[in-house]
């Protein structure tokens, strides 16, 4: 078994909330330089940003997910994790047929800039990615299964854009086995409160838009080793 200090949740440039200056590299040196194991991009409904994640990992020696942060028809946030690239973009192209026809109004929302894997500007996304997709809740499990991935429904005791905000009580054929926790002290408390929780592993992550923000080595996740692989099979306890 290996240790591995953590930061799962991570927005780069193509989320419209994040800063311009989170480029795909900057966002693994950053992370290598604060001594951090293992990191996620987790970008609002779009993984076009994880080729140049994947290649800037790749220099870096960093072990890495692939990942995005949905945005369900109910307005949840789902972190959704993949081992390949492969996997990643499938499930990219499946969501993003889900989004509205909404453009991007960079001027009131932020840019949502796509990187290559030259670590090159190469676009910039048109349709807006924090709306919401047409995807239910209920559909997410079975979803991100059919592309390998695990689920882990983000930030759940956040006020909003979350499973507790939103709906207010965890859905009772729910079949989740991880949730990321704004604040890892209310963790007892939210499985007191709702004992569906007993049974899952708890992961809390930076929710980082800008590099600043990234977490320190706080958490960490013990897993058979570091592959992509190996660590889902961890989240998915």
């Amino acid at each position: 078994m290996v240790k591995l200090s953590y930061d799962l949740h991570i927005h780069s440039c193509l989320s419209p909330c994040g800063d311009d200056d989170m480029t795909p590299a900057n966002i693994v040196g950053m992370a290598k330089v604060i001594g951090l194991d293992l990191i996620a991009l987790t970008d609002h409904s779009s993984c076009k940003n994880c080729p140049a994640f994947a290649a800037a990992a790749k220099e870096y020696g960093m072990n890495i997910l692939f990942g995005m942060e949905l945005t369900t028809a109910e307005e949840v946030h789902v972190l959704c994790y993949f081992a390949a690239l492969a996997d990643a973009m499938a499930f990219d192209a499946y969501v993003y047929a889900q989004l509205p026809n909404i453009p991007n109004t960079p001027s009131f929302f932020g840019n949502q800039i796509i990187y290559d894997t030259d670590d090159q500007i190469c676009g910039r996304e048109e349709k807006l990615l924090i709306s919401a997709t047409a995807i239910p809740l209920d559909a997410v499990y079975d979803l991100v299964r059919q592309y390998h991935g695990v689920m882990a429904p983000a930030h759940i005791n956040k006020s909003t854009t979350s499973l507790l905000g939103n709906l207010g009580f965890v859905p009772p054929d729910s079949r989740f086995s991880c949730v990321e926790v704004k604040n890892s002290a209310d963790w007892p408390d939210l499985k007191a409160t709702h004992p569906y929780l007993e049974n899952c592993r708890m992961i809390s992550s930076s929710d980082a838009h800008d590099l600043n923000s990234l977490r320190e080595p706080l958490y960490f996740l013990e897993a058979e080793d570091a592959s992509p692989e190996a660590v889902l099979r961890a989240l998915s306890r």
